[in-house]
């Protein structure tokens, strides 16, 4: 009897195991493709229900270029159209693929900071542009604290057209010891400064996407506390461009990767690089492009980088996280893949 009762156990006890494992390998997963638009932003989030949400359409021209290249991701992920586009800003690298990407695809909505409010003429034109194709559906204007729909993860607006969100988001808030030695930042007139930044929470993992946000609005979020707490996943603001990314913002987010979408010539600055490779906690840095003014000093290595060459096919890095805060960065270019666990909540750094 005691010899059944153990291999029943037994039994019982590889039953369980193998149904774990196979509730792990069916586990649905948030994915999202950092799309290279040389330069530009084009981010494909797609959720576990496969609803789908685009973060701006790269430049125009280049014979419909950037929208080829959403579109191939988008096949890629199984996604037949975007339910919903977000415009970060009104700047051609962002908004000005949308006329090209809406005769290729399906757009249910859009989503944007309201009107353009840069008083340049090149950012007139563009927002013009946008306008004539979202008269074609369904507009929304974002406010700080607006959600994003999404079904099973929380798509949450933290800036837009110059506001911020004004209270910390769960267990942030703390004090961030780095806002003391941050230079003060000056007022940026531009759209940058009125970029739509989103929080994307899937379980225990979280992304930060700012757009273009500058120096002085990345600041209100995160000094004299910090609003937003730490994050998993990180993609550089404004390309890695050196008027965005203080120091005391990186520092405080505490990334534990980070994605450039540089292009070859534009943005990837050196000391952006290094204040985001020096961040705590910070494991690796994934680029679209290798930048040509960085040398080996500061660029990744290539297996982290998915276009080595100036002139390129604009190959992806994918992002795919669970809900149990584990993720994976792959590059479609060489297929080198990094796992990484559960980020763990870090305390404020006591010695800036």
């Amino acid at each position: 009897m005691r010899s059944l009762n153990r291999t029943f156990l037994l039994s019982a006890c590889a039953c369980l195991l193998f149904l774990a494992a196979a509730a792990r390998a069916t586990e649905k997963a948030l994915q999202i493709y950092f799309i290279d638009t040389e330069g530009g932003q084009a981010t494909l989030v797609v959720g576990p229900s496969g609803q789908s949400l685009l973060i701006d359409t790269g430049w125009p021209g280049f014979d419909g270029r950037d929208a080829n290249r959403i579109a191939d991701a988008a096949k890629a992920a199984g996604v037949t159209r975007i339910d919903t586009l977000l415009i970060t800003h009104y700047h051609r690298d962002h908004v000005g693929g949308v006329a090209q990407l809406a005769s290729r695809m399906k757009i249910g909505r859009f989503m944007d900071h309201g009107p353009n409010m840069e008083d340049t003429d090149p950012a007139r034109a563009e927002y013009a542009a946008y306008e004539k194709v979202f008269a074609q559906g369904k507009h929304i204007v974002l406010k700080p604290g607006d959600e994003i729909p999404m079904k099973g993860v929380k798509v949450e607006v933290l800036t837009a057209a110059g506001e911020h969100l004004k209270a910390a988001m769960p267990g942030a808030g703390q004090a961030n010891p780095y806002c003391v030695s941050e230079p003060a930042a000056e007022i940026d007139p531009s759209e940058n400064a009125d970029s739509v930044g989103i929080l994307i929470t899937y379980g225990k993992f979280r992304f930060l996407d700012l757009g273009d946000l500058t120096k002085k609005k990345e600041l209100e979020l995160v000094c004299p506390n910090n609003l937003i707490g730490t994050v998993d996943l990180f993609l550089a603001t404004h390309h890695a461009g050196d008027t965005s990314n203080p120091k005391a913002a990186v520092f405080a987010l505490q990334p534990k990767v980070a994605v450039m979408n540089a292009g070859a010539r534009k943005g990837g600055d050196a000391v952006v690089w290094q204040i985001i490779t020096n961040s705590p906690g910070l494991e690796d840095m994934w680029q679209l492009h290798y930048v040509m003014d960085g040398g080996k000093d500061h660029n990744a290595s290539d297996a982290y980088i998915a276009n080595m060459e100036e002139m390129c096919q604009g190959r992806f890095i994918k992002a795919t996280a669970l809900a149990n805060g584990t993720f994976t960065l792959s590059n479609s270019t060489n297929n080198h893949e990094e796992t990484y666990p559960k980020h763990q909540m870090k305390a404020s750094a006591k010695n800036p």
